[in-house]
């Protein structure tokens, strides 16, 4: 099995930042799975965030992320993070990370096994 604990999230001013830490563990976890943030506001479906390989190869949703928000990766430390930069009150939500096997970078939800209890964004306008 796999665990995802996220880390990170707070209530932030518009304009602000947070940086989203996600620590995967676990017996079959491996450096080589890809790694995906995702969130949820109330009321919503799950929207994909960004996505990364484990060489660091990247995706992101461009409609709202428009270069506000990386993702990185240090596979020493099994740790993915989601750097949230120019916050709005729009990007209030629940953030999650999720994690699967194989390479090919993914915008689905339904492309991950395994995902965290996720951590609550909340920007204040």
């Amino acid at each position: 099995q796999v665990q995802l604990v996220e880390s990170g999230g707070g209530l932030v001013q518009a304009g602000g930042s947070l940086r989203l830490s996600c620590a995967a563990s676990g017996r079959t976890f491996s450096s080589s799975y890809r790694m995906g943030w995702f969130r949820q506001a109330p009321g919503k479906g799950r929207d994909f965030v960004a996505a990364i390989s484990w060489t660091g190869g990247s995706i992101t949703d461009a409609d709202f992320v428009k270069g506000r928000f990386t993702i990185s990766r240090d596979n020493a430390k099994n740790t993915v993070y989601l750097q949230l930069n120019s916050l709005k009150p729009e990007d209030t939500a629940v953030y999650y990370c999720a994690a699967s096997p194989g390479g090919r970078l993914s915008k689905s939800v339904a492309s991950y096994d395994y995902w965290g209890q996720g951590t609550q964004v909340t920007v204040s306008s």
